[in-house]
């Protein structure tokens, strides 16, 4: 009998932890900006190759959305990512400096939430960085050229690479090669 209070009392917290962890990051994310910013002026890399802004620049020139997953590592809420279900090809660029990240025949549904893919368009796309925050190992991917906040990747993805780049459309611009679906 002691034991099962114990056990009760253990799953009782958890549950009120998990729900307090859940809602904070609900009300701590900003409310979802829908104007586009559409007059962002060309980024010309300092002699590294790297786009380096002021956080009032960062500010100017991103939605509300954008600011907080690229700027504040935020994280939109699984399955509302405007890129989420897109089939179509094309390729999926930086929404925070127009840099090429991905390409739409390395996209997959890994029903995660997120768009998913198993590479980067190329090798120098995007920079991986341990993270342990939230209490677990994760790596960070970011953007190589503004270090802007992507998503994380993992190793539970598809062949060839055995790799999940799980991305926040907020993170991402889509340029189509065509109109045809795939």
């Amino acid at each position: 009998m002691r034991y099962q209070k114990k056990l009760l009392f253990l799953f009782t917290t958890f549950m009120i932890l998990s729900v307090f962890i859940m809602y904070s990051n609900i009300i701590s994310q900003p409310k979802k900006d829908t104007s586009v910013k559409k007059d962002k002026k060309e980024l010309i890399p300092n002699a590294e190759g790297k786009i380096v802004l002021t956080d009032a620049e960062w500010k100017e020139r991103l939605t509300d959305e954008e600011y907080h997953v690229l700027r504040q590592k935020g994280t939109e809420q699984g399955g509302t990512g405007k890129f989420y279900h897109n089939k179509a090809d094309g390729k999926y660029y930086c929404a925070g400096c127009g840099y090429e990240l991905f390409d739409s025949e390395t996209k997959y549904d890994s029903g995660s939430g997120w768009p998913a893919f198993f590479k980067p368009a190329t090798d120098s796309s995007v920079a991986e960085i341990d993270d342990s925050t939230l209490g677990m190992r994760r790596i960070e991917v970011k953007c190589q050229r503004c270090d802007s906040h992507l998503g994380h990747v993992f190793d539970d993805g598809p062949n060839p690479t055995g790799l999940r780049y799980c991305v926040n459309s907020a993170s991402l611009l889509f340029k189509p090669d065509s109109t045809e679906k795939k």
